[in-house]
C-alpha cells in the first residue's frame, strides 16, 4: 500500500501548498512571525546570557552563582554555630540555675491549684474574705 502512495505521490514530502505571499502579489499583506513574550523579557535573556556565559566557562547547569554560595554557606554555618550554642547553654546550668527552675516551676504549679480551688469556692466564701481584709485594714489604720 504504501508504494501505491508513492507511485501516486513520487514526492510525498512537498505535500504542504505552499503561501500565496510567495508570488509577489503587493496586494496581500505579509504575515510577520510573532515574538514569543517569554523569549522577549528582559528577565529570560539575562538568564540566557548567563547560561550561555557558564556554559564556555564550563560550569554546571546546577551550579549556583559564587556569592549566592557563600552566603548560603555562611548561614548554615551561623545557624550550626547557633544551635551549638543553645545546646552549651542547656548543658552548663549550674545545679543553683536549676534549682531556681525548680522552684519557680513548683510555684506556678501551686499558683494554679490555688485558683482552681478558689474558682471552685461559693461565692459567699469570697465575698467573706473580702470582708474580713477590710475590716482589718480600716482596724489598723486607726
Amino acid at each position: 500500500m504504501y508504494t501505491e502512495i508513492q507511485r501516486e505521490h513520487p514526492d510525498s514530502r512537498n505535500i504542504l501548498t505552499h503561501p500565496d505571499y510567495i508570488d509577489g502579489n503587493p496586494d496581500l499583506i505579509k504575515p510577520k512571525k510573532l515574538l514569543n513574550p517569554v523569549k522577549a523579557s528582559k528577565s529570560h535573556q539575562e538568564l540566557h546570557r548567563e547560561l550561555l556565559m557558564n556554559h564556555k566557562r564550563g560550569l554546571g547547569v546546577e551550579s549556583k552563582p559564587e556569592l549566592q554560595r557563600v552566603l548560603e554557606h555562611r548561614r548554615r554555618n551561623q545557624l550550626f554555630r547557633q544551635k551549638k550554642e543553645e545546646e552549651e547553654a542547656k548543658k552548663l546550668q549550674s545545679p543553683f540555675e536549676k534549682e531556681l527552675l525548680k522552684r519557680h516551676q513548683r510555684l506556678d504549679q501551686l499558683e494554679k491549684e490555688q485558683e482552681k480551688e478558689e474558682d471552685h469556692a461559693p461565692e459567699f466564701i469570697k465575698v467573706k474574705e473580702n470582708l474580713r481584709r477590710t475590716s482589718t485594714v480600716t482596724g489598723e489604720e486607726k
